[in-house]
């Protein structure tokens, strides 16, 4: 089965724009690279860490060349330019801000620059091994300098800047232009506490007590201290194994970057992802790298029909089976470690020993059962407004997701599917289908949910590396939905969402609205089981390797590869202005064309994408917010290209100043839209109403719709094609 997989994860855009003023909590992390943050955080274990496997170790090398040579869309030669692109990218992976490597360090791994290809063939790892020495002596000694740097009183006197864009710096000469480094970058996460701090005590409802600048720099000092010294615990945590992936992914990303190595439990988290499934108990967990606290628990989960366990419950210990089986100690544990523990089979007992907020210890024996990450799902709503009497039916889709297991049990064409037939049963007369920030899945389910829309026929183009495009169409001539539709996309809508909205746009089915382009990605990927490529079950499981094999292309031939889709109607968006998507990435693999084939459809046609397109632009100029979106989009893109910020304490002070008055322009942009009613439908009532926390999370997420002044001008769109398209075929 192949799929067409998400690019990204979930967005944030404080990180995105280092929390806009580089705040102290993303800071900490960018020593290592946000490109290996997921997988390496700089983690090492330097002490008690297993002895290596050369075997093993062999044995994926071999079977990850062998999976890249004889399956991938694109594979190139394990030669020297190889060796130069993985050794670039693995520093890169590793040592991002140049914070940890000095150019001795550089110079000892240099040697192994084009001898890469040569240790891959071999399964040898000398250069792996070498950067990990480096890395185990670079921890000690950078704790010892953030530790001494942190001990005593800053110096904010000295007019210096600081550098955060690693391509701009040089790796440091010696440990003294190292250690220099870190200071600053101390210095600046300590001062934007402090300057934050001074903010919240000049408000005049602080209630707190006002602190002096000194008290402020002391106190800042030590939370600063004390988050680096929680990441330096699970850093040391960390064993060869993960940090084996992130040189497995090095070589790998330089195919493209949506070929890459999961180990059996990277896999796992996947599929969980992919499927919205898990066996377990229900629970959201999260760590400060001392407790694992409990943030959530899943409506009808396990968790949720035992009733015991709570949010703010601390886990202390964990036991497979009943109170009599033995428990460990998981304090101190890594999130992924306690959550590998709690998961299981469905029907199997666990027991957590919990501290209740009140301090009291307990324990709890929960059976496991299949849990249903709902909020992952499709779900819609019905819109209307005091000037327009035809009801419009919303449906978000934040992925798409399938199960791919025997027994699989999620489908999200099939939700796509129940959804419309409810719009339709409560009267809607048109259909918005958003796709905003779904980054793609299931190229099954896109196939099938396209052809919700039309009778039959082609949707995409899939093209292998020596065979001929293969025609994935939609064979089934019933139109679920033949009346007005309209497709909302974003500059995080990759893949799966591009195939539908480019399908629909070609075949004129609907009109797409969203910011200037989608993601960009036109690549497929399958799973590859590594274990297939030995014999030797010893050195099993090898995990696997998610594999791009093929492209994907618009029926017209086009690509959306690199390309992505452009909407018939662009609407102003925070992000029109940034660099963004597939382009972006190391190695993408280039847009290319092929010959379209033939495809018609009679479902319903869009005779006046002009006049809509001109009405919108009308609406959208004249409209004050739509305005300021655009203008922070500009603001956005500056705060984007800066990397360079003051250190002195009145420059940092005035620039920070500046940077909250033109963002004071900008606050409570989006409030409750006038007139736009936003409705849940009858036949979903008694499910959200069965839990509070269903409750709940239903009315945040009508508040945020309610303010969402995209969706209410692609309601005003739907209302103009209501008004002046022709349906041509039946619902």
């Amino acid at each position: 089965m192949f799929h067409s997989f998400k690019p990204f994860g979930k967005f944030d855009l404080d990180k995105f724009l280092l929390d806009m003023k580089l705040k102290s909590s993303i800071l900490l992390f960018s020593f290592v690279g946000i490109a290996g943050l997921a997988i390496f955080t700089g983690a090492l274990r330097p002490f008690g860490q297993p002895e290596p496997n050369p075997q093993k170790e062999a044995a994926l090398m071999r079977a990850l060349l062998q999976g890249l040579d004889r399956l991938h869309f694109q594979p190139k030669s394990i030669d020297d330019s190889f060796s130069k692109e993985v050794y670039a990218l693995y520093l890169k992976d590793i040592d991002n801000s140049k914070r940890l490597f000095t150019q001795d360090d550089i110079n000892q791994l240099k040697q192994f620059e084009m001898q890469l290809d040569d240790q891959a063939n071999a399964g040898t790892f000398e250069f792996f091994n070498l950067s990990l020495q480096l890395f185990d002596k670079a921890l000690p000694k950078t704790q010892s300098w953030y530790q001494e740097i942190l001990a005593k009183p800053m110096d904010f006197s000295k007019n210096e800047l600081l550098e955060t864009e690693g391509d701009k710096l040089q790796w440091a000469k010696d440990d003294a232009e190292l250690r220099s480094r870190w200071e600053k970058w101390l210095k600046f996460e300590v001062l934007s506490r402090i300057v934050e701090e001074e903010q919240k005590q000049e408000k005049a409802d602080f209630k707190g007590e006002k602190k002096t600048f000194a008290q402020l720099e002391e106190e800042m000092r030590k939370k600063v201290l004390d988050t680096y010294e929680k990441r330096q615990k699970q850093i040391l945590k960390m064993d060869r194994t993960r940090r084996m992936e992130v040189y497995l992914n090095a070589i790998t990303n330089v195919f493209d970057p949506h070929t890459g190595y999961f180990s059996p439990r990277e896999k796992e988290n996947f599929d969980i992802q992919m499927s919205g499934k898990l066996e377990g108990i229900g629970a959201r967990l999260q760590s400060d790298g001392e407790k694992t606290t409990v943030t959530e628990i899943v409506p009808g989960g396990p968790a949720w029909k035992e009733g015991t366990l709570q949010p703010k419950d601390v886990i202390l210990k964990v036991a497979q089976g009943t109170t009599d089986a033995e428990s460990v100690d998981v304090m101190g544990w890594e999130i992924d470690d306690v959550v590998s523990k709690i998961r299981g089979p469905k029907g199997s007992k666990v027991t957590l020993s919990v501290r209740k907020a009140d301090g009291m210890e307990k324990t709890i024996t929960i059976t496991r059962d299949v849990v249903i990450m709902e909020e992952g799902f499709a779900k819609s709503l019905m819109l209307n407004s005091g000037d327009a009497q035809d009801k419009v039916g919303y449906i978000y889709l934040p992925k798409f997701y399938a199960d791919f297991t025997p027994q699989g049990v999620t489908s999200c064409a099939a939700d796509v599917a129940k959804e419309v037939e409810k719009l339709k049963k409560e009267g809607a007369k048109g259909i918005i289908l958003d796709l905003r920030n779904n980054g793609g899945g299931s190229l099954r389910d896109v196939v099938q949910m396209s052809g919700l829309f039309i009778e039959n026929g082609p949707i995409v183009q899939v093209k292998s590396r020596t065979k001929t495009p293969e025609i994935m169409s939609d064979n089934d001539p019933r139109v679920q939905w033949g009346g007005p539709l309209v497709v909302m996309v974003n500059s995080f809508s990759a893949s799966a969402s591009e195939i539908l909205a480019a399908a629909m746009q070609d075949y004129g089915r609907a009109v797409i609205v969203g910011s200037s382009g989608t993601y960009g990605k036109g690549t497929v990927q399958r799973f590859v089981d590594l274990d297939n490529a030995t014999g030797d079950d010893s050195v099993k499981p090898l995990g696997e390797m998610k594999l791009t094999i093929q492209k994907f292309y618009r029926i017209t031939g086009k690509t959306t590869q690199l390309d992505g889709v452009t909407p018939d109607i662009v609407l102003p968006d925070f992000y029109n202005y940034i660099d963004l998507g597939e382009r972006e990435n190391d190695y993408p693999l280039a847009s290319t064309t092929i010959d379209a084939v033939p495809f018609k459809q009679n479902a319903y046609r869009i005779n006046n994408l002009d006049k809509l397109k001109s009405d919108s632009e009308a609406r959208v100029k004249s409209d004050d917010t739509f305005k300021k979106v655009s203008d922070n989009a500009v603001r956005l893109r500056k705060q984007k290209d800066q990397s360079q910020y003051p250190l002195q304490l009145e420059k940092y002070r005035n620039w920070n100043k500046r940077q909250d008055m033109e963002a004071e322009q900008f606050d409570n942009l989006f409030q409750p839209i006038n007139g736009f009613n936003i409705e849940n439908l009858a036949a979903d009532i008694p499910q959200i109403q069965s839990d509070t926390s269903r409750i709940a999370r239903n009315e945040d997420w009508l508040k945020d719709k309610k303010k969402d002044i995209q969706l209410y001008e692609s309601y005003r769109i739907m209302q103009d094609m209501i008004r002046n398209t022709v349906a041509v075929g039946k619902n």
